[in-house]
């Protein structure tokens, strides 16, 4: 084969099968990854059945909750198991084995899991895939759960529909060799359903029984289905209203935003533009002061030698990131007029869910790559010490 067949794309006679596939893949124009709105996702019935049922059943729970059908310790029970099996979404599934933006010993990686597995949103290995997936193809059709497809497709839809052939065929290129050489979650992955079964729905039922007098019936309504449903919505929120009601003061080009309502829902995870701007930063947020307690609870991880090596953005960084690619929102950087283009139903507040800014939404049109994981290369250690050099796999 000459230097002339190459430029060509032309093969010389009798060349080898398999060198022919290759240089046919490699002459072929790499694919763009966007949202065909032609696309019609197929209704998985179960799965819409069943979804159905739980929140009848978890609307049946509230009403039991609201109108004193549980003493005090069934409630405060409730919130516990659903504010520690959050946590095991957000500091252990996000921000720990997604996107390694700090580092744990094996007994927080024990207990993160323990705790994922209460919260019953998969295995962590899929969880992880997936929201990796998300974040190298986000608000496309490749992004299990595309916030172009609209609001409901985004919170929940997804879930009840087949998956995009994008999101099958992408998923597959994943790198998931660091979850994959790790036996604790290889071994939930295996077991998951046992796991759950004990951690997720026996315990918190079986505890109020036991100890806090109530029926079997109640506890099971208010700790489980209720307790389940209202935290599942919670992380849902942020995969839907987080993409399409807030502003976008660290990147206007990224289709995530910033929004005050789902981060207080959602222990900090609603700060979602610093977010997919920087993906790795233990904060998922430029600040930690206001709606972050997942954030907050890190630092203290790291205090009693459970956490270390937290990964951040420098003020540097943010500042100029704010400025070249910000929409002009920012409290600090941002200017009169953009902020001025922001709007709401009702009071004029971020805490409004409906706060929005009136630009229009970016598009989402990614080459067969995606995003990296890392948006931008330099890490800095959060207590300074060290500035490290990141060319990771999404």
């Amino acid at each position: 084969m000459t230097a002339e067949d190459l430029s060509t794309g032309h093969t010389a006679i009798g060349s080898d099968p398999a060198l022919d596939s290759k240089i046919k893949n490699y002459y072929t124009p790499a694919r763009i990854i966007g949202t065909d709105y032609t696309y019609k996702h197929k209704i998985v019935w179960k799965n819409a059945i069943g979804f159905l049922i739980l929140h009848l059943l978890a609307l049946w729970g509230l009403f039991i909750f609201f109108t004193g059908g549980v003493g005090i310790k069934t409630a405060l029970w409730a919130f516990f198991i659903l504010f520690i099996s959050s946590e095991g979404i957000t500091i252990g599934a996000h921000r720990l084995y997604s996107h390694k933006s700090f580092t744990a010993t094996p007994l927080l990686r024990g207990i993160l899991l323990t705790l994922q597995t209460i919260a019953g949103q998969n295995s962590m290995y899929i969880w992880c895939r997936d929201h990796r997936l998300h974040h190298r193809y986000s608000d496309t059709d490749a992004d299990p759960h595309n916030a172009k497809r609209g609001f409901f497709f985004s919170h929940i839809g997804w879930l009840m529909s087949k998956k995009h052939p994008y999101v099958i065929e992408l998923g597959k290129r994943i790198d998931m060799s660091d979850l994959e050489a790790d036996w604790m979650v290889m071994f939930q992955k295996k077991y998951y359903y046992p796991l759950y079964a004990l951690f997720a729905l026996f315990i918190p039922v079986w505890v109020p029984v036991q100890y806090f007098g109530e029926s079997f019936k109640n506890s099971l309504l208010v700790c489980y289905f209720f307790r389940y449903l209202f935290q599942v919505n919670g992380t849902w929120l942020v995969n839907s209203a987080a993409h399409l009601f807030g502003t976008r003061p660290y990147d206007q080009n990224l289709q995530p935003v910033e929004s005050w309502f789902v981060s207080w829902l959602s222990f900090g995870e609603g700060w979602h533009n610093y977010h997919h701007t920087f993906p790795w930063d233990y904060k998922a947020a430029e600040l930690s002061m206001h709606f972050n307690v997942s954030a907050i609870i890190i630092r203290w991880l790291e205090k009693i030698g459970l956490a270390y090596n937290l990964k951040t953005a420098s003020t540097e960084m943010v500042a100029k990131r704010i400025i070249r690619t910000g929409d002009g929102t920012h409290y600090a950087l941002g200017n009169d007029d953009a902020k001025a283009r922001v709007t709401a139903i009702g009071p004029l507040h971020p805490f409004n869910p409906s706060y929005t800014t009136k630009y229009e939404a970016p598009g989402a049109n990614l080459n067969d790559q995606g995003l990296p994981l890392f948006h931008e290369m330099d890490v800095i250690n959060v207590n300074n010490k060290n500035i490290k050099r990141n060319f990771t796999k999404a």
